[in-house]
């Protein structure tokens, strides 16, 4: 309810009157004048309040009246009175119803109340309640009523002087409030000040408003009663003390600051007035030294005086906080005395208000940057900014230094040092003694002995003092012990703190106006205001030194945690800071302080000391002393919680971590992530000490670079407590964070960490050489990190970043090595994985510069190194493979360079990886790369150090090629592209284009680096590979060749195979001949490849095959090639050189080419019908059907293009011929040249050795020589039309000495058919298929061929002669296996050559002899050649051999074959008996007759009967033919010949045993049936009636007697033999002679029977009849085989007996 509502009127009139009331009922009896005067007064107001409608304003104007009944009251002087009125007063008071008058009436009459001592404290409320209800009280009454107050002030009584001096300060506030009040009241009104003039007190109170004027009145007497002169105002002061006026004065500058800085009046009172009376003041202080004087001072004021000196320095505090910038150079010496008071030679107490103050400076630090911009920074002034920091430094190490001597306070204090009662320990102080030894945790600093403790003196950021409040206090209180130190603590922390804190918001809002500028001016340049940069670095310049020095001998001499964490905190900020500004020194030097702070003491760290030094060269001066930073000392009683062996070259003993250490190292680590950015240069100091730290830590770097606690910490010496094992996973995580957040540091402060790694990392490379210890990997493991987190910008870092990693891998320290592999390897990875923008496959640039450094390892030449860059090749293939575009070729070169001193593994990963290319990558990489490609997967078949895989690489070039083939069309497009636009850049240059093979077209020059490759790897010294490599250059180009342009065949001719071949050939002749043992480890080596040489032998025919087959399945293509017969000629010289090589394999696969290229095909199998005909000829199954072949993703082969090319080139083989092929494969000149290579190797490999046996030369095989003479059919085809009779008789000497040539004993057995299979080998089949091929040619060619046929029949008589005369080859001892009469073959007889059974071979020639003859025996060249001679000669020895013959089947077909002959022969013989031509034929024609019808030969003992009657009926045979062929001619025939011919048969009828009977041969078997048709054909010649001569009849008469002779000699002889012999039978062979001859007998009576009886002789007659009696008388004889043959001869006798006819009869006729 406010003053003014009707209600609180209403009741203040109530109680008005009822106070009236009260008051006259007191006064009735004793002051009568007081209670008529209250009557009055009640009368009074009723008048009012019935009058009036505004009750108040009435009241009030009235008021001097309605107040005059309590004055009279008060006027008393009774107390209850008094205090009634009193009371009635202040309400009407406190309803603002005083008028002036009335209250300067009041303040009268309180003033003689005061006089008297009544009601002091009623007098000063009522004296607050009219001051402070209204403004009605001014000047002269203001003054009095303070006055009042002063005086009641200084009473003996306690309370009254402390309510007085309340009342005091409530009322001068009052004062200026009313001032303030006024002035805002007229701020709007601007009025024209009057000029100053003069300079006298009072100029200017004129200017002044009313309450202006009083508050200006009232301060000025305060200054003049501090100052102990008389006030001018204050009247009727009676005393004042010195502390309550500077109370005063501190508090109305503090309160109202506003009013001296607004009035020019009050600002010159604060410059004239108060300054000087502060400066004179402070004079004892100044002049006052600790212990100078011992006298008692003659003036008290002289002596420093705590209570003055204290509130001085709270005056000067808020001076300087709110009237600086009025009273600058007064500031300045204020500060000045400040400083001074911190002197050691101070008293204590003094010293610690002082802290106080300046601690109250160090909270604001726009006050501190205002001094330094009005000091420090002007020329000829005090470094006054500078002063108070070193001031505070220099402060904190007196304590340590100085004891607290000379201080009686401190001195009587007791040991707790709590001598100001209980103000101490409230304060934090410590309750136990310094230096006692109880077992309190008391935050401390100790420092060479000085143990100081530590208060909570203030919360951060205010200065709360406790002495300059103690304004009670007179006498200068005991500090305790820790109290000064602790003030300075927080000081300097505020500092730092205000500083720092500031600076950095300043930077901060100018930072974003620049952002801000920057983004509304783009094209401008922001130019801050330069002054604010300068003042900033101003502070940091002036205060770092001093700061430096006592933070470092703190942070030393900490013993407490959270005190330990402030000094880095503030250590921390301001290297951030000075980092920020860009004052390097500065910032080096804290971060040296807390990375010194972080290692153990003493530790030898070079960065830190010479850095250091450097610092602490510019020994700065403090007040003249010279202060060094203090170096750590050791005897600091620090939890120990690790203990480690130092980083360095030599293992020296182990060092010391301490909790403090290792919390110096967290700030560490949190000054490098929260202000990487602005450590510039230093990251050199933060990350050797961390690399020292982790060393000592044993932390060790895992994957990604983040370092874990090793699991063996390395050394037995490094023992780590359980309080920092917790700890290392923290610090490890912070590590490795502080790496991650260097992805928000800016370019330039990120090289500077990363030169700073490299640098530390070449160190510790230093450290590593020469020795195997543990290196330190912080470096690495660090870049690693770094570079991972800064993919986004890995560009601006690669090339130092790699560059150095490069050099670590090739250090010689394995670990060390590794590890530099590891984070390169790493690096690389991540920097393909990352999703760059651009994305990697449109940054081709920073592709290549991502894969570089892989590229660059291959020059290092540790195998560790190269193993771990080719397992991230093979990582970076399986994870990236598809999209390393531009960086192929140098993933190649990678995998490629490998050398054979690598050993296997290595080998072994690089070409995994080159399996991955192959098998998944080759569509995804550009053409371009394919070349490198496939010389990689070369030099992988090259090397030495991996059989299997340098086969597999051959198959990769398989695969190789095989993706080429299928992806040709896109191939060809994108390297013509690529060719053009290579073309271009040439010419521009006016280069010419240099690649290989250059003028074919770039797909071509593709298939022919493939195809060097290949033919590279076909020379290899390891015969496995190069025969896998032959196989797959072959197949190669046999499959895909079709692809390739006409003009590339030349190069592929000339420059692959024949080069190929002309390597392989050199190879094989100079090859080694020893023998191998087996071939490494436990592989057995087959006894046809353990040497060298036999192994070059596969290689050659491998090579030859090969090549050959390309001549023949690309004839058509190669022939349009203009030297298509130089390379014939060249083909078949290296055909001539294999076939005559030493070797059998070798030489006989020659031949197989040497068919191959004339196109004798062998024949094909039933299984292999045309279907595969493609793949005989080596092209791989998906070339057969492409369109089916053509898989996903891969585009479809144009049917016409591949099939059609295909079909096109091979057609000779698949199809009928193209028109014009049958000419060109017909090209004589081609067949003439494999014609002469023919003869040639026929001759040079059929010649027999010259030499003697001994030195055995080299024999062709079986198998070798089939092979050359197959050839001839077949070439003879081609070359018939021109062949001559000189070329037939070339052809005889090979084919003849290709059948001499024997066999080695070890082949016998495979080679020799049995006796009892009587077969031809193979080679005899073709020497026969040869000489057939021929004849069958001449019988169909021209006329003037046949004179051939002779030649034909001379070579193959020769052949029928081996029958019985096998050849002789040279002088080689042959053993023959044919021995006559037995089958046994001596297999493994003595002799080294086993000649052949030839009897087959000759019986077959014999066969083709007599067949030609069949067909040409009518040939004029024929019979001229006297062949039929010729025959009959040869067929003389099997015939006169007889049994003797090797084969009892050669004289068989002997005589059958002549048979046939003559049967042939003679009739052109008798038709050409005039020519005389056949003239010398008969003669031998009668010797063959005599030699085999009696035959020298016996016959074999084992002969059966079956077998000597089948013989004698070959015998009979040619009896018969000469009965029926040649007798019957005899007019044609020469007559000596026919003598001999009846000689002969004589000879047979009589002939019928052995000449002697004394041989005791068992069983000699009479050729009786022989016997009986030569008799026959005797006789029938000897009867016959067609004799045309005398003498033939003569012949066959005489014959005919010669045999009754015989006959009659017989017949005689055995009854002789028959008679003496008694009992004894006879021999068996005289028996059978006796039979034969009885039997000749009975034929001869047989033969008479028939013949016309005018044709025998009558002598005849006469011997048969003599014959009677003689076989009469063989009657008597024993045998009855006699017997019989006896009958038979005499039955016919009967014949003859005729009755006689008479004598003259017989005469007559």
């Amino acid at each position: 309810m406010s003053t003014s509502s009707p209600e609180a009127v209403k009741k203040l009139l109530e109680n008005m009157q009822t106070d009236l009331r009260s008051l006259s009922m007191e006064c009735k009896k004793k002051f009568p004048p007081v209670k008529e005067a209250a009557e009055s007064g009640i009368v009074k107001i009723k008048t009012i309040a019935a009058r009036n409608t505004d009750i108040l304003a009435a009241l009030k104007e009235n008021s001097s009246e309605v107040v005059q009944p309590f004055l009279m009251g008060c006027g008393t002087k009774e107390p209850k009175i008094t205090q009634l009125c009193l009371a009635a007063i202040q309400r009407l008071m406190s309803h603002e119803v005083v008028s002036e008058a009335a209250a300067g009436n009041i303040i009268n009459m309180l003033w003689q109340l005061m006089e008297n001592g009544l009601e002091e404290l009623k007098l000063l409320q009522t004296v607050l309640v009219l001051l402070t209800t209204n403004t009605v009280v001014h000047d002269e009454v203001l003054s009095k009523a303070i006055v009042l107050c002063f005086r009641l002030h200084f009473t003996k009584d306690n309370i009254t002087n402390n309510t007085a001096a309340a009342t005091v300060r409530q009322v001068v506030t009052v004062v200026f409030e009313r001032m303030v009040a006024e002035d805002e009241r007229f701020k709007g009104i601007v009025e024209k000040t009057p000029p100053v003039q003069g300079n006298t007190n009072r100029r200017s109170v004129s200017t002044l408003r009313p309450s202006a004027k009083d508050a200006y009145m009232l301060f000025q007497d305060l200054c003049q009663l501090v100052n102990a002169d008389a006030p001018y105002w204050l009247v009727g002061m009676t005393e004042m003390t010195r502390t309550f006026g500077l109370e005063l004065l501190e508090s109305v500058l503090n309160d109202f600051p506003a009013v001296f800085l607004q009035h020019q009046e009050f600002s010159f009172l604060l410059k004239e007035r108060v300054c000087p009376l502060v400066i004179k003041l402070f004079s004892p202080n100044i002049k006052f030294r600790q212990g100078t004087s011992t006298a008692v001072p003659p003036a008290p004021v002289e002596k420093p005086y705590f209570p003055i000196c204290m509130r001085l320095l709270r005056v000067v505090s808020v001076l300087i906080k709110h009237f600086y910038s009025l009273l600058v150079t007064e500031c300045e010496i204020f500060l000045s005395l400040l400083v001074k008071f911190l002197d050691g030679e101070k008293p204590q107490w003094l010293r610690a208000v002082a802290v106080e103050s300046v601690h109250r400076l160090c909270v604001q630090p726009h006050l501190l940057c205002s001094f330094c911009q009005s000091y420090d920074m002007k020329q000829h002034s005090t470094k006054v900014f500078r002063d108070i920091v070193n001031a505070l430094g220099s402060f904190i190490q007196s304590l340590f230094i100085v004891p607290n001597a000379g201080n009686a306070a401190a001195a009587t204090a007791p040991a707790g040092g709590s001598g100001s009662g209980t103000q101490g320990t409230a304060q934090g102080g410590p309750g136990t003694g310094g230096g006692s030894s109880t077992l309190t945790t008391q935050a401390a600093f100790e420092y060479r002995g000085t143990w100081i403790p530590l208060m909570t003196v203030s919360v951060q950021g205010s200065a709360k003092a406790t002495y300059l409040e103690m304004l009670d206090k007179v006498e200068p209180p005991s500090i305790p012990e820790g109290y000064a130190m602790s003030v300075a603590f927080s000081a300097l922390l505020d500092l730092v703190r205000g500083i720092t804190s500031m600076i950095e918001r300043e930077l901060t809002t100018e930072e974003e106006a620049a952002a801000e500028f920057r983004e509304t001016h783009p094209e401008q340049e922001w130019k801050p205001e330069a002054g604010s940069h300068l003042v900033w670095e101003e502070m940091v310049n002036a205060s770092w030194c001093g700061l430096l020095a006592a933070l470092s001998l703190l942070l030393d001499a900490s013993t407490d945690e959270a005190a330990t964490e402030n000094i880095l905190k503030a250590e921390m900020t301001m290297a951030s800071l000075c980092g920020r500004l860009c004052l390097v020194t500065p910032r080096d030097a804290f971060i040296t302080a807390i990375c010194k702070a972080s290692l153990p003491p003493h530790y030898a760290l070079t960065v830190l000391s010479s850095n250091s030094a450097n610092v602490s060269g510019k020994a700065y001066s403090i007040q003249g002393q010279s202060v060094q930073i203090i170096s750590p000392s050791s005897e600091s009683h620090q939890q120990v919680v690790a203990v480690g062996q130092p980083l360095t070259a030599q293992p020296q003993g182990t060092v010391v971590l301490t909790a403090k250490n290792i919390q110096c190292m967290r700030t560490l680590l949190n000054l490098a992530h929260c202000h990487g950015a602005v450590l510039g240069t230093s990251w050199q100091l933060v990350l050797a000490t961390l690399q020292h730290l982790v060393w000592i830590l044993g932390l060790k770097p895992a994957v990604g670079g983040a370092l874990k606690p090793g699991r063996a910490v390395e050394g037995p010496s490094t023992v780590l407590t359980t309080a920092v094992m917790t700890d290392l996973p923290v610090i490890s995580n912070i590590l490795s964070r502080l790496f991650e957040s260097s992805q928000y540091l800016d370019d330039v402060s990120l090289h500077h960490l990363i030169n700073a790694l490299c640098s530390l990392s070449l160190e510790a490379m230093e450290m590593a050489y020469g020795n195997n210890k543990e290196p330190s990997l912080f470096a690495v493991a660090k870049l690693l990190e770094t570079g991972l987190v800064n993919m986004d910008r890995i560009e601006i870092l690669w090339r130092p970043l790699t560059g150095h990693l490069l050099e670590v891998c090739q250090h010689p320290n394995s670990r060390m090595r590794e590890w530099g592999a590891e984070a390169l390897t790493a690096l690389i990875k991540a920097g393909l994985s990352y999703k760059h923008d651009p994305p990697l496959s449109q940054n081709q640039r920073l592709q290549l510069l991502l894969l570089n450094p892989l590229k660059e390892l291959s020059n290092v030449l540790h195998g560790d190194i190269r193993q771990k860059q080719l397992e991230c090749v093979l990582q970076i293939l399986q994870s990236q493979g598809d999209s390393l575009g531009p960086g192929w070729p140098l993933v190649l070169g990678v995998i490629g360079a490998i050398r054979n001193d690598q050993g296997e593994s290595l080998i072994r990963t690089a070409f995994q990886c080159l399996q991955l290319v192959v098998t998944d990558f080759l569509p995804t990489m550009p053409c371009t790369c394919l070349q490198i490609v496939v010389d990689v997967a070369g030099s992988f078949g090259l090397q030495n150090q991996e059989l299997n895989i340098s086969l597999t690489s051959i198959g990769l070039l398989w695969n190789i090629s095989d993706y080429f083939f299928q992806r040709g069309e896109t191939i060809t497009l994108e390297l013509e592209r690529e060719e053009e636009a290579l073309q271009k850049q040439a010419q521009e240059k006016g280069e010419t284009l240099n690649r290989p093979f250059h003028p074919a077209p770039p797909f071509d020059c593709l298939w022919l680096c493939l195809y060097a490759k290949l033919g590279e790897l076909c020379v290899d010294p390891r015969p496995a590979v190069r025969k896998s490599a032959g196989q797959t250059l072959f197949s190669t180009i046999a499959a895909h060749g079709t692809l390739l342009q006409q003009p590339t065949w030349h190069i592929v001719v000339w420059k692959v195979l024949f080069q190929l071949l002309n390597c392989v050939r050199t190879s094989s002749t100079t090859a080694d001949k020893e023998k191998i043992e087996s071939g490494g480890g436990n592989i057995l080596i087959h006894h046809s490849r353990d040497t060298a040489e036999k192994q070059w032998a596969e290689t050659w025919v491998l090579t030859l095959a090969g090549v050959a087959r390309i001549f023949n399945t690309r004839r058509y293509l190669l022939q349009q090639l203009g030297d298509f017969f130089e390379a014939w000629e060249v083909l078949l010289n290296h055909i001539q050189s294999a076939a005559l090589s030493k070797n059998n394999e070798v030489s006989l696969a020659a031949l197989k080419s040497f068919q191959e290229i004339l196109q004798i095909v062998t024949p094909v199998k039933d299984s292999d019908k045309a279907g595969d005909a493609l793949a005989a000829m080596g092209v791989p199954p998906v070339l057969i059907d492409p369109l089916s072949a053509s898989g996903p993703g891969r585009p479809l082969v144009r049917s016409d293009s591949l099939v059609e090319r295909l079909t096109r080139y091979n057609g000779a083989e698949l199809q009928a011929q193209p028109p014009g092929e049958e000419s060109a494969l017909e090209d004589s000149a081609l067949w003439w040249s494999a014609w002469n290579t023919w003869y040639r190797t026929g001759t040079e490999s059929t010649r027999p050795p010259s030499g003697p046996a001994e030195k055995l030369a080299f024999i062709p095989s079986q198998p070798f020589l089939t092979a050359l003479i197959q050839i001839f059919p077949a070439l003879y085809q081609h070359i018939k039309a021109n062949f001559s009779m000189d070329d037939l008789k070339k052809l005889g000497v090979i084919l003849h000495g290709a059948v001499s040539v024997p066999i080695s004993s070890d082949a016998s057995p495979f080679i020799l058919p049995s006796y009892t299979e009587a077969t031809l080998t193979s080679l005899q089949e073709a020497v026969l298929t040869s000489l057939d091929v021929l004849q069958k040619a001449i019988c169909v060619g021209p006329e003037n061929l046949q004179i051939m046929y002779p030649a034909i029949f001379e070579q193959l008589l020769l052949f029928v002669e081996f029958s019985c005369k096998p050849p002789q080859y040279g002088r080689v001892e042959t053993k023959h296996v044919a021995n006559a009469k037995y089958n046994q073959i001596q297999l493994f007889a003595p002799a080294e050559w086993v000649a052949l059974n030839y009897v087959p071979f000759a019986e077959r020639s014999l066969e083709v002899v007599v067949d030609l003859y069949h067909k040409t025996a009518c040939h004029k060249a024929v019979i001229n050649e006297k062949v039929l001679q010729s025959i009959i000669k040869t067929l003389r020895m099997p015939l006169g051999l007889k049994y003797a013959c090797p084969s009892e089947s050669t004289w068989k077909l002997a005589v059958s074959s002549l048979l046939k002959v003559l049967s042939i022969g003679l009739p052109v013989a008798r038709q050409h008996a005039s020519s005389g031509k056949f003239d010398s034929m008969w003669p031998e024609l009668a010797n063959a007759f005599e030699d085999f019808l009696f035959t020298k030969s016996t016959a074999p003992d084992n002969l059966s009967i079956q077998e000597f009657q089948q013989n004698e009926s070959v015998d009979v045979e040619v009896v018969q033919l000469i009965s029926t062929e040649i007798l019957p001619f005899a007019n044609f025939i020469p007559k000596d010949f026919v003598g001999q011919i009846m000689t002969m048969l004589n000879k047979g009828s009589i002939h019928s045993q052995a000449p002697s009977f004394t041989e005791a041969e068992i069983d000699v078997r009479m050729r009786e049936e022989f016997s009986k048709v030569c008799f026959e054909t005797l006789l029938q010649f000897s009867f016959s009636n067609k004799v045309s001569t005398p003498q033939e009849g003569y012949i066959s008469r005489m014959a005919l007697s010669v045999l009754l002779k015989r006959a009659q000699d017989v017949l005689r002889r055995y009854v002789e033999d028959e008679r003496l012999s008694g009992r004894c039978p006879l021999p068996r062979q005289q028996v059978t002679e006796i039979i034969f001859v009885l039997k000749a007998i009975s034929t001869l009576m047989d033969s008479l029977k028939k013949t016309h009886p005018e044709n025998v002789d009558g002598n005849t007659w006469a011997q048969v009849i003599a014959l009677y009696p003689t076989l009469v008388e063989c009657i008597t004889c024993s045998s009855s085989e006699v017997s019989a043959a006896l009958k038979e001869a005499l039955g016919p006798f009967k014949d003859f007996m005729q009755p006689p006819i008479s004598k003259v009869q017989n005469g007559e006729s």
